[in-house]
């Protein structure tokens, strides 16, 4: 079992930046990718970026260039560096581990509106 617990979210002007981080507990010597997802009112939950095991990442082609996601295995917490936000950014982000099963935070509310 792994437990996450986000922190960062809030309201932000456009161009404007927050970092989210998710604090993981559990058995994470399992993990394979963690990722951050987001999901905005009426639409599906979609992958932003996620960190393989070995360190490769990946991004969403709308965040590439303003969003890094990091990890800081000492403090088993995996970050999201949002710069540069925009209104279509708004939506609640859910931090995800992939360990055999899929485990998922409570979300965290990111606002982007001047």
């Amino acid at each position: 079992q792994v437990q996450l617990a986000e922190s960062g979210g809030g309201l932000v002007q456009p161009g404007g930046s927050l970092r989210l981080s998710c604090a993981a507990s559990g058995s994470i010597f399992s993990i394979t990718y963690m990722g951050w997802y987001r999901q905005a009112p009426g639409k599906q939950r979609e992958l932003v970026a996620r960190i393989s095991r070995g360190g490769s990442t990946n991004y969403a082609d709308s965040v590439k260039g303003r969003f890094t996601i990091s990890r800081d295995n000492a403090k088993n917490t995996l970050y999201l560096q949002m710069n540069s936000l925009k209104p279509e950014d708004t939506a609640v982000y859910y931090c995800n581990y992939k360990a055999g099963s899929d485990y998922w935070g409570q979300g965290t509310q990111v606002t982007v509106s001047s």
